[in-house]
């Protein structure tokens, strides 16, 4: 299922898929396709079990809309700011394990998606990063407990302060992600075929 908001669901062989996509390949989290996000999500936890995985064509999430930020007054960000949390926390607390195939960019407001997906797994040349201190922003979806609980308060604070941008090979190194394959999906299908075959 296409949605135009930016965004493909689909389900096989006992698996769901979320690509984020769109046009200029960014896949920017815009108020409206974090709107849509949430709607999905929780109709997909609702409606069962099977494994999420999430990617995004051609990269994971340039992050939040920056010029759309921009626009917004006091109440307005606050508002887009628990829409954002609302949405990372449907992906939290899903019920079955959430995979972050991550490709090309996973900056910002895609970082904070990534960090709420039980496991991560990049492609070799991924580059994460949180550069909104260097813009003068901070997150308020989430990523700024979520980080630190994975990577230890001292590297999460050279993320968010520094608006250090990690590699994948360094992000495998600090707890970042999970993994590291050339076909992040392909190795998130082998892990949980690999994991229902254990049980």
């Amino acid at each position: 299922m296409s949605h135009p908001d930016g965004f493909e669901i689909r389900c096989e062989s006992g698996l769901t898929y979320l690509n984020l996509s769109s046009a200029d390949g960014m896949n920017r989290l815009t108020h409206a396709k974090v709107v849509a996000l949430h709607r999905e999500v929780a109709g997909l936890a609702a409606r069962g079990v099977s494994p999420l995985i999430i990617a995004g064509d051609p990269i994971f999430s340039a992050g939040a809309d920056l010029n759309e930020i921009a626009q917004l007054n006091g109440p307005e960000a606050f508002s887009f700011a628990k829409m954002g949390q609302a949405l990372m926390n449907a992906i939290d607390r899903y019920p079955s394990p959430v995979y972050a195939c991550i490709r090309g960019f996973c900056m910002g407001g895609g970082l904070d998606l990534a960090l709420a997906c039980d496991y991560r797994i990049a492609a070799p040349h991924t580059i994460f990063g949180h550069r909104g201190a260097a813009l003068g922003l901070i997150t308020g979806w989430g990523g700024t407990q979520r980080l630190p609980r994975l990577i230890g308060k001292g590297r999460a604070l050279e993320m968010f302060v520094g608006a250090e941008k990690v590699s994948a090979a360094h992000a495998l190194h600090i707890g970042l992600i999970d993994g590291i394959a050339e076909d992040p999906v392909a190795e998130a299908i082998r892990r949980i075929q690999f994991s229902r075959t254990t049980r």
